[in-house]
């Protein structure tokens, strides 16, 4: 199912917000805004854009790998096409959060399952 990206949610608002908090250099305020977008959330496809933001500002690397768990999981429930571009990044950051915690053949399928779709994991540094 396909649908139009809302320009008036409250939600989107508050992924832009953090965007421009994290650029600003302000990680506190971009967590907190974050977690506002979470609970402001009112289907699968924004709970899966608000839970991609909450994993970005976890220090714990379990809970990094939760709230990413819980952006792809949302995204699949969605059965919303919106999220076919936002997938890649979803593998990448899952793969990511295995990769710190040491679970390489995790990490190795989320990023091979990111390369299907086009993007390549280039590593750190």
């Amino acid at each position: 199912m396909s649908q139009i990206v809302d320009l008036d949610s409250n939600v989107l608002k508050l992924c832009v917000r953090i965007t421009q908090a994290e650029f600003a250099g302000n990680l506190d305020e971009a967590g907190r805004l974050a977690l506002l977008a979470w609970q402001a959330a009112h289907d699968d496809y924004e709970r899966c854009m608000a839970a991609h933001y909450v994993a970005r500002y976890q220090e714990d690397l379990n809970e990094k790998l939760r709230w990413n768990q819980e952006a792809l999981q949302r995204a699949e429930d969605s059965h919303d096409d919106r999220v076919n571009d936002f997938m890649p990044s979803l593998y990448l950051n899952l793969g990511r959060s295995y990769e710190l915690l040491g679970d390489t053949p995790a990490a190795k399928k989320h990023y091979a399952l990111a390369e299907e779709l086009g993007v390549i994991h280039q590593g750190e540094g």
